[in-house]
């Protein structure tokens, strides 16, 4: 018998083995692959797995690892940032969601109580199927990503809500006021727990188990402060998942949150697939194949109907269109809280064991459809823009803050973006004193900017009315700095399309996004992974103490031909007044002279640049005036601008002789 177990997890793994390679081959989500695996072990399928309940307790601990692991990835300042989603969008989302399922439902003949029961199933989604997929495309940051996380939240909080009231709908009598009494006293002194904990014990306990330096020992603790905090939030009546996300938040905010994530993520991933798979076990096969038109119905329905509600809720938000059909439709589904509420309702007579069989099967095929309908959801809301619909609904409902965005600017700098790196591109802008404009789609980050005297406007990027109100027709410099692989496609391609002559420079995640941007027009392409290994050698051999001359030539060597060997994908012909992508050996530059420079009194033939470093001096930059081809005899003064055309190393030469 204690063998029953270890025989039920090699039959998941290897049944599940066969199945995830044949999904792969097919380009087929793991998590359907997951789903299949459940239905085919399962006991209304082949009958392979007797310990269904121990199962289920391993995918209990799966959905506390996954989310355990989103609130390390994610941090209590960044919660605070999305508050209105949770707030605002979550409550919107369970409240119509249930007055729409009330309205249906009570028409088919069911009670009120039971309407409303079934109100709460529909109303919450999966947390677990969404994020994963969210963090599998790297859209987690997202406008939209952002907002879903929001809600799901939301929705994790309010599950307990529902178990309380779900005794009062059958007519029982319970007092209600005592136990949301008792349930906020704890949730209080819980929230107490999460902040002392972030600020002072755990950062101390970690401290002390990295001493050791022994990772098992590392790895055991933070699985300690997952789990116990987990079923602390458990034994005060809260979830699981909910205790398991506050334990992440609370790693989150130590030094150690990186070197948690790694010890964590291979059990995660273990425990997940155990979930998803307890899930796939649920279905009644029997019930899909003699009312399979019934049952794909309703699942197509609950979709529809939740892609619209959720819709609605973040357009209420203030998002534009485009992200609010992305919340849709990722929140189509039916969520894995619902089958634990399920089991409630059911044991309180809320619903018949016809009804809970069909909500299980429905339920999973909303879940199984989930991942091709994010994959979709992209091309779908493009297609719904190119409809002719008002500006005001596809930009977003709110109106560009002030009088100041409405100022016609030419030559300007657009940004496209303001997290971290629109930031710091505005913060260099201004430190330039170069006129630009900031297009952004968080409505909160919008109204705290613009009172800071940002000039920025609110909007989509990806409509081109947006970036029309923001000039881009005028534009220098385009810099498009966001999270959405997808937006930044069209971004670039609606840019170029409105501009041909403005240069576009576009931030991107991957190696491989490179060509596809290249291609719609992007003048130059930043790859973060690029940049970053540039930065790790650059320290590397800082600490070799290699000469930061010589590293400075390194990079720009590898930089100029990293670039060019990634711009060689693009098949879009160079453009005539882009000097340096026909000049592949030499790099345009500026250099400042500064007060004690070498430079400072010589004239131009004086200085012997372009005998003694190859490097020739194309215009000087002095003050409003550019002096273009300058003569010989024009002499250098404080705070001149040179523009220098020469190969990276002959110009990181010059620059040190300069300053010596």
């Amino acid at each position: 018998m204690e063998m029953t177990l270890l025989t039920d997890i090699v039959i998941i793994f290897g049944l599940s083995m066969v199945i995830l390679i044949t999904c792969h081959r097919l380009r087929i989500p793991t998590i359907v692959g997951f789903l299949l695996s459940g239905v085919l072990a399962g006991p209304y399928g082949l009958g392979l797995i007797r310990g269904v309940h121990e199962v289920e307790i391993l995918a209990e601990v799966g959905v506390v690892l996954l989310l355990f692991t989103i609130g390390i990835e994610f941090s209590l300042k960044r919660l605070l940032q999305i508050r209105r989603s949770v707030l605002i969008g979550g409550s919107l989302q369970v409240i119509l969601t249930i007055l729409a399922t009330l309205v249906l439902v009570k028409n088919l003949g069911q009670p009120v109580g039971s309407a409303i029961f079934i109100g709460f199933l529909i109303a919450l989604s999966s947390t677990a199927i969404v994020l994963r997929q969210l963090q599998e495309s790297a859209q987690v940051d997202s406008p939209h990503g952002r907002t879903i996380l929001g809600i799901l939240i939301f929705q994790d909080i309010i599950i307990v809500p529902m178990i309380l009231i779900t005794p009062i709908l059958t007519g029982q009598t319970v007092n209600v006021a005592g136990a949301i009494l008792i349930l906020l006293t704890k949730g209080i002194l819980i929230i107490g727990l999460v902040i002392v904990s972030a600020k002072w014990i755990v950062p101390y306990v970690l401290y002390q188990v990295a001493k050791t330096r022994r990772q098992e020992l590392f790895s055991l603790t933070v699985a300690l402060i997952c789990l116990s905090i987990a079923w602390i939030t458990s034994r005060a009546g809260l979830s699981l998942a909910l205790g398991a996300f506050m334990a992440g938040l609370i790693i989150s905010e130590s030094k150690y949150s990186h070197q948690a994530l790694g010890s964590i993520l291979p059990f995660r991933d273990i425990f997940t697939s155990f979930f998803f798979v307890s899930i796939g076990m649920l279905l009644n096969v029997g019930l899909l194949i003699h009312q399979p038109g019934r049952v794909l119905l309703i699942a197509l329905g609950i979709i529809v109907l939740k892609a619209l509600i959720a819709s609605l809720a973040t357009i209420i938000l203030g998002f534009p269109l485009r992200t609010s059909i992305m919340v849709g439709l990722a929140l189509g589904q039916v969520g894995e809280f619902s089958f634990i509420l399920s089991k409630e309702g059911l044991q309180h007579g809320l619903i018949s064991n016809n009804i809970y069989q069909l909500f299980l099967a429905f339920s999973i095929i909303t879940m199984a459809a989930t991942p091709f309908i994010i994959r979709l959801a992209s091309p779908f809301s493009e297609m719904i823009l190119r409809l002719p619909l008002p500006d005001k609904l596809t930009a977003g409902l709110f109106p560009v803050p002030h009088k100041k965005t409405r100022e016609e600017k030419k030559e300007h700098l657009i940004i496209i973006g303001f997290g971290v790196a629109g930031r710091n591109v505005a913060r260099a802008a201004k430190f330039a004193g170069i006129p630009y404009a900031i297009i952004e789609t968080n409505p909160e980050l919008i109204w705290d900017k613009e009172l800071q005297g940002e000039n920025i406007y609110y909007g989509d990027a990806t409509h081109w009315a947006v970036l029309k109100q923001a000039n881009v027709s005028e534009a220098r410099v385009v810099v498009v700095a966001i999270n959405d692989p997808t937006a930044t496609r069209r971004i670039t391609e609606q840019t170029r399309r409105l501009n041909p002559k403005v240069h576009l420079i576009v931030r991107t995640h991957y190696l491989q996004e490179m060509g596809s941007l290249y291609d719609l027009g992007a003048d130059e392409v930043i790859p973060e992974e690029f940049e970053t290994s540039v930065e790790i050698f650059t320290r590397v051999l800082e600490k070799y103490l290699v000469p930061r001359n010589d590293i400075e030539q390194l990079v720009s060597e590898i930089r100029a031909g990293g670039y060019d060997m990634f711009r060689s994908l693009s098949r879009r012909e160079t453009s005539l007044y882009d000097l340096k992508g026909q000049l592949s050996d030499v790099e345009i530059n500026t250099l400042k002279v500064v007060e004690g420079s070498r430079l400072v009194g010589k004239t131009l033939a004086e200085s012997n640049i372009r005998k003694e470093f190859g490097v020739n001096i194309l215009a000087v930059r002095r003050g409003g005036e550019i002096i273009s081809n300058p003569e010989p005899e024009t002499e250098f003064v404080t705070g001149d601008v040179l523009i220098l055309l020469g190969k990276p190393g002959d110009i990181v030469r010059l620059m040190e002789y300069i300053d010596k």
